[in-house]
């Protein structure tokens, strides 16, 4: 991951000194992107850039996603929002997602196409989650569509590509991308319900508060008796107390919605990997178990 590393300060460092100095203060994440792209195509000079492309495009995409949320942290650290002010991180996140195009039309056309497709949907799934978090949403449909395209669909053409560059079947790993990505966010409204602060680096239960109805909480309004389905909706958008916290995970465990959510995220995690099962790629077989085997 080092030449990747570099390889994204080099592109900042071509277009402004001081971006590269914001950048450098942002959280950098787990780089799971262009892990995909290395484990897929392998190492190479090609594939080394088009990480380091995918993974200012998804920086870009934080950035903005942490003005538009308000979120003061990303990851545990400051967010650059909060360090500096959301006009700055706005402009930055402008630098990274420019730079990254201007690098993405040296690859052909099909795989310039399918990140530019995802980057697209990307603001789409971001102003869907916006208007979504307006009222509470029952609407699983609506729900999967948002988060096939906030989160979903730039690992799927992450994937997609990579098969490309590397003369692999893409549509089988498109669908690995895509099934990663919808199972990651899943998995991840299911955290923000089981994990602690400490764990998770950030307040819990932050979901239900910001107007995020996320699958669990989809699956337990579906449950719930007209009482508690009452109270459920009266703390939604609420700063929750500690015992109406506890009782909005009581309620999950009784009615197994957070059960039924993990269950749905490992059955999208096993189906990818049976698309990919030709390849006999024992790292993204890992990746993906990592995630939907894991402690909740």
């Amino acid at each position: 991951m080092e030449e990747i590393e570099a390889q994204i300060e080099r592109f900042i460092k071509e277009v402004d000194e001081h971006a590269l100095k914001l950048y450098t203060k942002a959280s950098k994440g787990k780089r799971l992107r262009a892990k995909l792209i290395i484990k897929i195509a392998g190492e190479s000079e090609s594939a080394y850039k088009l990480a380091a492309i995918v993974e200012l495009i998804h920086a870009a995409s934080l950035l903005h996603d942490d003005v538009i949320d308000d979120a003061l942290t990303r990851r545990g650290s400051d967010s650059i929002n909060a360090l500096y002010g959301d006009k700055t991180a706005i402009m930055l996140g402008d630098i990274l997602y420019s730079k990254g195009f201007m690098e993405l039309v040296s690859y052909d056309r099909e795989i310039a196409e399918a990140i530019s497709a995802a980057v697209t949907n990307l603001s789409v799934g971001e102003m869907m989650d916006v208007n979504l978090s307006k009222s509470i949403n029952l609407n699983q449909e609506l729900y999967f569509e948002m988060i096939y395209k906030k989160t979903a669909v730039l690992i799927e053409a992450t994937a997609r590509s990579a098969a490309h560059l590397s003369g692999k079947d893409s549509e089988a790993f498109a669908l690995y991308g895509k099934n990663l990505g919808l199972a990651f966010q899943i998995i991840d409204d299911v955290l923000d319900i089981t994990m602690s602060d400490e764990q998770l680096g950030k307040p819990s239960l932050a979901d239900f508060k910001e107007g995020k109805t996320t699958l669990p909480y989809i699956y337990l309004f579906e449950s719930l008796n007209q009482q508690d389905t009452s109270t459920l909706n009266s703390l939604y958008k609420k700063e929750l107390t500690l015992d109406e916290g506890q009782w909005i995970r009581a309620k999950m465990q009784e009615s197994g919605a957070v059960l039924k959510s993990i269950e749905l995220a490992q059955k999208l995690g096993y189906e990818a990997l049976e698309a990919i099962e030709f390849d006999k790629n024992s790292d993204l077989e890992r990746v993906m178990r990592d995630m939907i085997e894991r402690e909740f």
